[in-house]
């Protein structure tokens, strides 16, 4: 069992590195578009869903997992999008 937990903890390291380079994209984001409203796009929303569940189910995943996991990552990704975007200086 404590194999099996430190792998899990090794996959947790990678996932947040992952993140945290997700985050500065969002912010690269935020900084470029011109707009609060911009931030939340339903179609960019569903194309990642879309994305995600396929690659999910091709590596054997399930995808209604990866796709829930998804749904908050993309809830909370827009949240500090919104915050960087009122953080940046307006001109």
């Amino acid at each position: 069992m404590a194999e099996v937990r430190a792998e899990i903890d090794a996959l947790d390291r990678e996932i947040v590195a992952l993140l945290a380079d997700r985050l500065h994209y969002i912010d690269e984001a935020a900084r470029i578009k011109q707009s609060r409203d911009q931030v939340r796009d339903e179609a960019r929303i569903a194309d990642v869903l879309v994305k995600v569940e396929a690659e999910a189910e091709r590596l054997g995943a399930d995808a209604k997992v990866v796709a829930a996991a998804y749904r908050s990552l993309i809830e909370a990704s827009i949240v500090h999008e919104m915050d960087a975007f009122d953080r940046r200086p307006h001109s």
